[in-house]
């Protein structure tokens, strides 16, 4: 079989598994876990065969005319260079692994058919933006994955978290996707093609009219589906969803497609100073704002969102810099244990059972209660917090390598500036990161809040899939020096100056952390007892759909009583306050966008109703009333009718003869 109908048959297995799901789910429920696991792992086998056929070689290539469009052809086609590859088994590994935990984590759930299917065809339409060499096939996985991330997001529709959430979701990205599809167009008309290899041999050839405007248009797009700054407050709501679904979302999916993209056109953004400058302020605000929110984060999933959302600014800094290289790389192992965090923190909620203990300031005993969750999670801390050896070091150093080189004129590709920019937001979000994952980790595993009931063994699948995850977590970096020819040769190896900058910071921010717990921690024991409000409503709630329902402080809502053993509050001081909702920037967007539009539609409304009806109910009513009037006159009395023909043609006679006078 050729490496292209293996590369089709890969995002293809997963959408016949959501295909068979939907069909069966009610009908077959025995086959509904098999259809859901099977073909992903399956899909999963092939993308390692097409890996390791292409190799880090020359790119496969293979398109075929869907239909006569007159104009610009529109192909499925099939680009497979070294990135699309590693990021397909990507994709592929971390789906796998999400099908197979959610088999424990939602086996009660009946609405689980519908989940496992929408998964299916989420990890098909990600595929299907990895393999797809033709920007308009691209497009149908960009906005299929749009569409299921709004089902996923609101799988718990009954709660108004989640269904508020899932909107926010879609209309955010929406937002971004709509100057996303015109800069797709501009793109086109001035290169000829949607296929990806035409586009970049016209840019090489000076063939883009519009270098700036169209790479402003796509960044659009790319800030909404990769959470970039200002377009990134729906990613920490989306946390409503069950946990397994913001794993694929954050680690595999939806938010890696952005970067992804930009990663496969990057020479379109480099044609442009301005839009690489652009693209390094908004990594730069993203990465540092993003480490300050989720500084204050009280609900563990939140954390890890914001942390997402700061990663992606480390590889949207990365191709700022121009190293698509250093952020795929980042890419790879950042979905490694980032997929392992999620899954882990849904093992500790499935322990806890409930969501409401996902508040870190509540939870107590969990180190001994998950000790698979509490290692494996410990091996992904240090990960993101890019402690060596394990795999966030490597690939975090080899963003801050690239932007040293560009700040000091190394490279050409992307304006100096740029590289300064990226360079020192990279070195302080280091600081950050590794302060945020020090107190994720003292305040979850060793903290002093209230013991939840024991609920037994989470299955054997959830706590399998940690293990499997925690080894790239911990080994993916280690392969970084065999990796070149993957990632178009360029060297990955971390210098001495990013190293020691680097991991210095980490260590300054982890060590001030656990400083500021341990205080934390000595003054809040002298607090009496009841001085911190508890939450009475806060029983054991037998879901996580339950416990989204029962309105407890989670998913980043603030009217949680303050924690006095919170090290977050010691070190970020009055900013707290602010970081903990985002920076007020929703509160913003209600002021900017919200209110109007809702102003708006009133005036609609009142314009509706008391002016257009008003003319409407007027018409009717006139024509009631000359209905009426001529009812009255049809008596059915003939001698009636001959009187007024007969005073009718008298009247007549007399004006004619009138008129004859007259004339």
């Amino acid at each position: 079989m050729t490496t292209t109908t293996l590369a089709l048959l890969v995002p293809l297995l997963p959408f016949l598994g959501a295909a068979a799901g939907l069909l069966l789910g009610r009908t077959a429920p025995g086959f509904v876990r098999p259809l859901a696991v099977l073909p992903t792992l399956a899909a999963l086998v092939l993308a390692v065969l097409v890996a390791v056929r292409q190799g880090g070689g020359k790119a496969v290539d293979a398109a075929t005319q869907l239909t006569p469009t007159g104009s610009v052809p529109i192909e499925l086609a099939l680009h497979i260079d070294g990135f699309a590859a590693l990021t397909a088994v990507l994709v592929a590994v971390v789906a796998s692994c999400v099908q197979i935990y959610s088999t424990g984590y939602l086996r009660d759930d009946p609405r689980y058919p519908s989940y496992a299917a929408l998964v299916s065809l989420f990890t098909s339409a990600m595929l299907l933006v990895v393999y797809s060499g033709d920007l308009m096939v691209l497009l149908v996985g960009w906005e299929v994955m749009g569409i299921c991330s709004y089902f996923l997001v609101g799988h718990y529709w009954e709660t108004p978290e989640a269904r508020a959430a899932s909107l926010k979701a879609f209309l955010v990205t929406k937002l971004g996707d709509v100057p996303f599809l015109i800069g797709l167009f501009a793109l086109a008309a001035d290169a000829g093609t949607f296929r990806i290899t035409g586009i970049l041999g016209s840019v090489a050839a000076g063939g883009i009219d519009h270098p700036t405007v169209v790479a402003l248009l796509l960044l659009a797009g790319v800030a909404g589906k990769s959470a970039q700054f200002p377009l990134h407050t729906w990613l920490p709501d989306a946390m409503a969803g069950p946990t397994p679904v913001s794993a694929l979302i954050h680690a595999a999916t939806m938010v890696a497609a952005g970067v992804y993209f930009v990663a496969r056109l990057l020479p379109v953004f480099a044609a442009s100073a301005a839009a690489m400058t652009v693209l390094a302020v908004m990594a730069a605000l993203t990465m540092v704002g993003s480490g300050l929110a989720a500084l204050a984060q009280d609900d563990i999933k939140r954390v890890l969102a914001y942390s997402t959302i700061g990663q992606l600014g480390y590889m949207s800094g990365a191709l700022a810099v121009g190293d698509r290289g250093a952020a795929v790389f980042h890419l790879l192992s950042h979905g490694a244990f980032k997929a392992l965090l999620f899954l882990a923190a849904g093992v500790v909620i499935h322990a806890a059972g409930t969501n409401s203990l996902a508040a870190m300031s509540r939870m107590s005993g969990l180190a001994r209660r998950v000790p698979d969750a509490y290692w494996t999670m410990t091996v992904a801390l240090l990960a993101l917090a890019a402690i060596p050896p394990f795999a966030g070091f490597f690939s975090k150093e080899a963003v801050l390598v690239a932007a040293e080189h560009t700040a000091l004129g190394d490279r050409d590709i992307a304006p100096a500036g740029a590289g300064w920019i990226v360079f020192a937001a990279g070195l302080l979000t280091a600081l950050l990161t590794a302060a945020y994952a020090a107190r994720l980790w003292l305040l979850a595993f060793h903290g002093k809040g209230t013991e939840a009931p024991d609920h037994g063994r989470q299955p054997i699948a959830m706590n399998a899939v940690l293990w499997v995850l925690a080894l790239p977590s911990l080994a993916f970096g280690l392969t970084v020096t065999s990796l070149d020819d993957w990632f178009d040769g360029n060297a990955l190896t971390p210098t001495t100056t990013t190293a020691v900058l680097g991991t210095g910071l980490a260590l300054i921010g982890g060590l001030v952390t656990y400083a500021a717990w341990r205080r934390a921690t000595a003054r809040a024991a002298h607090v009496p007892i009841g001085a911190v409000a508890a939450h009475p409503e806060a029983e054991p709630a037998a879901s996580e759909a339950e416990a989204i329902a029962t309105h407890i402080p989670a998913y980043g809502s603030i009217a949680s009583a303050p924690d006095p053993a919170d090290p977050g509050r010691l070190l970020l001081g009055p900013l707290h306050r602010h970081a903990a909702t985002g920076f007020h920037l929703d509160a913003v967007y209600t002021a900017l966008f919200v209110r109007p539009v809702r102003a708006a539609a009133s005036l609609v409304r009142f314009l509706d109703r008391e002016v257009v009806e008003t003319y409407v109910r007027g018409a009717g009513t006139t024509t009631g009333l000359l209905g009426a009037a001529v009812r009255r006159a049809q008596t059915g009395n003939v001698q009636t009718y001959l009187s007024v023909l007969l005073a009718g043609s008298v009247v007549l006679a007399v004006a004619a003869v009138l008129v004859a006078a007259g004339a």
